[in-house]
């Protein structure tokens, strides 16, 4: 599995984020190219290298060529479903203004249908969004990991006045989501790079086991005080996916107190601590109770993390944790093409000998919306050109 890994020591901007992937190795032109697939005008994308307290990274800006005005959601759905980007872009894009929407919504008490975007939702920030989702995917990256998240402190200016930092909308967006304490005055993380990366990661922490192939260092506009304001991202295959044998931590809790909600809630928020799994069985408990087995699954490294969630977010008192030794397939990602567009196969292998095909359930759901048809088909499609493909026949 590659991994992209967003080291956020001096915070993150969607700017900072566009230039980390194009410095790890996104061309320029393929930025650009991705860009226009959104079949708006009015923008131009400079390309730069800089040096920022001595390091050398990529700024990337979204320079405008004419007057852009505020835009609604439903005005950026428009433009996205309008355009001629891959589904899977178009569909974690979505998700991205979907989020920024809420938080606005939320810090100034309207609806997603009534707040308007201010600057992030200008074409700039468009471009960023959009960049940022298709650049990691043309990069192969299939999972996102994040540093803590300094945000760094002060007042910052907005179209509301002087706000203190993090603004209202970078605070909500990084509810749930470790913080790191800096000195460094000012706004390190805006909202759009806190949409983005809060939207894309799946856990946060420390660099994670992996087999490094490369490394982005993005710049931001503004010179930082007592660091480099750059953003650096890591690319790199995760160390023991080829492995046949590692090991796994069991967490299990019995709960009978709880909402199904809730317990929906929670699995999400073991997901974004770093769960590899969480799944929950119905059991019976003492009392004649009908309670619910929550069991979570992680990584011997991300298990604290995990089982603080547990706690946390949970009625329990007690968690059972097992180690295990598992035992897997050896996995790569191979990428066809279908008539519903480019879906990822996961492959699994025992041996040199393939045992197992599955197709990427988020490929084949965006393509599914994006052709309105049903997810079966999209899967049998992709199943059928594999075959094809492997047997050598005629699809």
């Amino acid at each position: 599995m590659r991994i992209g890994y967003f080291d956020c020591f001096s915070g993150a901007s969607g700017d900072m984020i566009l230039g980390a992937i194009v410095d790890a190795g996104l061309p320029a032109d393929a930025l650009r190219e991705e860009s226009a697939r959104l079949g708006v005008g009015g923008f131009e994308i400079d390309v730069t290298k800089v040096r920022k307290q001595g390091f050398a990274a990529t700024q990337v800006c979204v320079r405008m060529t004419q007057p852009a005005g505020h835009r609604h959601l439903t005005h950026i759905v428009r433009i996205l479903d309008g355009s001629t980007l891959e589904p899977i872009v178009r569909d974690r894009a979505k998700r991205v203004f979907t989020r920024l929407a809420e938080v606005e919504a939320a810090a100034h008490g309207t609806t997603i249908e009534q707040v308007h975007f201010h600057e992030v939702g200008a074409i700039d920030a468009m471009v960023d969004v959009v960049g940022a989702v298709a650049g990691l995917h043309r990069l192969g990256v299939e999972r996102v990991e994040c540093s803590p998240i300094p945000t760094g402190h002060g007042t910052v200016q907005c179209e509301h006045g002087v706000m203190p930092v993090p603004a209202p909308a970078t605070a909500a967006l990084l509810t749930g989501v470790p913080l790191l304490a800096t000195d460094e005055p000012g706004e390190l993380t805006t909202p759009t790079g806190a949409a983005i990366l809060t939207t894309l990661a799946e856990a946060y922490g420390p660099v994670p086991s992996m087999t490094l192939r490369a490394t982005g260092y993005g710049a931001g506009r503004r010179e930082g005080e007592t660091r480099p304001n750059l953003l650096r991202l890591l690319i790199g295959e995760r160390t023991g996916e080829r492995d046949e044998v590692d090991e796994i931590v069991v967490l299990e809790a019995n709960l009978d107190d709880m909402p199904g909600e809730a317990i929906g809630f929670v699995m999400e928020r073991l997901f974004g601590a770093g769960a590899v799994d969480v799944f929950t069985t119905p059991i019976q408990m003492k009392k004649n109770r009908p309670g619910v087995l929550l069991t979570a699954l992680a990584g011997a490294e991300q298990a604290a993390a995990v089982e603080e969630v547990i706690f946390r977010e949970t009625t329990t008192f007690g968690i059972r944790r097992t180690s295990c030794v598992r035992h897997k397939l050896e996995r790569t990602i191979e990428p066809i093409a279908t008539c519903y567009g480019r879906i990822r196969m996961k492959v699994g292998r025992r041996g040199g000998r393939i045992v197992m095909v599955s197709p990427e359930y988020e490929d084949c759901a965006a393509a599914a919306r994006a052709h309105d048809v049903t997810l079966l088909d999209v899967m049998n499609e992709a199943r059928h050109v594999w075959r094809c493909g492997v047997s050598g026949d005629e699809p």
